[in-house]
């Protein structure tokens, strides 16, 4: 008998509600390999009917072949619009039929997806990822109505200013690498794409060579090996993808002003980041939590928002990528205040240089960074999503039990001096969009 919505909503809400008192560190991450030789981490639970998975595979729009910019993220939308015998409309059918949420992304470096199944309809979920991997139809129809929403919602972000200056920082910071934003590219490439280029895309990026699988729910290692080579295990072996360049991170502090007759002016400042395996990753992690990572109690929020109110918020982050990372800062502010506010951000960089941050500071800092992820493994899916990432970022699988440690063993040196190797005013890029008064573009 199948399962109703309702009911499955349910057991996944119950589900979510188990998983935070679960302790990070206790989760219990298993390795397997099918006899296929599919290597994949798996977290058993059994306490509800649901299995999910998150996967993944090397190569993402970074490497779209010239010519062919936004085929990755066309393909990926168009992988669930129809598969083997299966039209879009009798494949989502046969989704909601098996209580099946099956979705494909793109990101720089990857080309994601997950899958959510209540246990019962396993099988049905497994074979429905099989044929959107193996068997998409690519349809006319339906690639013409996704092309269609890709060019207007293209449009559409052209408009944001948040959108404009992630785009005109990812343009100068990455010029000449292949993360650059390319807008001319991706305009052409949306218009010309045809079938023959999705499928030339799917069958360069979706091999066994990269693949990366974390399962998190009711299933044993034996029955997980079966569906996994029953999914991926007819994809070709493939090799491995061509390794992008390195980002040179030498940047110069410059500062880009693009127009636009909005009230208030939307900032990003970017400098150079700090590799996930760097022995200074948890440093800088708490550092900048303390500057602009923790929200409203961080030093940016409190000093350009609390005490002045010249923004609703600033936040600082640190952003990863395979042959890259930046540190970013983001904020919004009144044409006329925005000059201020940006002062403000520079004198909170370079009191994190000179100043030790206060002992309070430093425990309200790791105690938040420590808590903060078992009380975020509130879903399936976001377990999934954990163990997922510690594959991608190369970490081993008992990683989770040292990282309270190595949180705790920062030190307020030890944020000061990542400070100072982090955030300098000689290489930050600014980018401005607005009309901000008493700021003027700094080549």
């Amino acid at each position: 008998m199948m399962i109703g919505r309702r009911l499955f909503a349910a057991l996944l809400g119950a589900f979510c509600l188990a998983l935070p008192l679960v302790q990070a560190w206790a989760v219990d991450i298993e390795e397997l390999t099918t006899p296929l030789g599919i290597k994949a981490w798996l977290v058993e639970d059994h306490s509800v009917p649901v299995v999910t998975v998150s996967f993944s595979f090397e190569g993402g729009t970074a490497s779209e072949p010239a010519g062919a910019k936004g085929v990755t993220s066309l393909m990926a939308i168009l992988l669930t619009d129809g598969a083997g015998p299966l039209d879009a409309q009798a494949f989502r059918r046969r989704e909601e039929e098996a209580e099946v949420s099956l979705g494909f992304g793109a990101s720089l470096d990857r080309l994601s997806g997950s899958l959510g199944v209540l246990t019962a309809n396993r099988d049905e979920g497994f074979e429905l990822l099989r044929l959107a991997m193996a068997e998409p139809r690519f349809d006319p129809g339906m690639l013409e109505q996704r092309r269609a929403q890709a060019i207007s919602s293209l449009h559409q972000s052209e408009q944001r200013p948040a959108t404009i200056a992630a785009r005109v920082m990812s343009t100068t910071v990455f010029a000449g690498h292949p993360y650059a934003a390319d807008m001319d590219g991706m305009r052409a490439g949306l218009k010309t794409l045809t079938a023959a280029d999705l499928k030339a895309r799917t069958a360069a990026l979706l091999t066994r060579a990269g693949l990366v699988v974390s399962v998190v729910g009711d299933i044993d290692k034996a029955e997980l090996a079966r569906q996994i080579d029953h999914a991926f295990g007819g994809l070709p072996a493939g090799a491995a993808e061509a390794e992008l360049p390195q980002w040179n991170s030498e940047m110069k502090r410059r500062t880009i002003v693009v127009e636009r007759p909005v009230p208030q002016s939307t900032v990003q400042i970017a400098m150079p980041g700090i590799a996930r395996n760097d022995p200074d990753w948890y440093a800088a992690f708490v550092m900048n939590h303390i500057l602009g990572g923790s929200g409203l109690g961080s030093r940016l929020s409190t000093e350009v928002r609390e005490k002045r109110g010249l923004t609703y918020g600033v936040t600082s982050g640190l952003r990863l990528y395979k042959k890259a990372s930046l540190l970013v800062i983001s904020t919004a502010s009144a044409n006329e205040k925005v000059a201020e506010a940006i002062t403000l951000i520079h004198g909170e960089m370079a009191r994190m240089r000179t100043d030790l941050v206060t002992p309070q500071e430093l425990a309200d800092a790791k105690t938040y960074l420590t808590g903060a992820l078992p009380v975020s493994l509130d879903s399936s899916g976001s377990v999934a999503n954990l163990l997922y990432s510690l594959q991608v970022d190369g970490l081993p699988r008992d990683h989770l039990d040292r990282r309270s440690a190595l949180i705790g063993a920062v030190t307020a040196e030890d944020v000061r001096r990542v400070a100072n190797r982090l955030l300098r005013d000689d290489n930050a890029v600014t980018v401005v969009v607005g009309k901000p008064v008493g700021l003027s573009a700094e080549p």
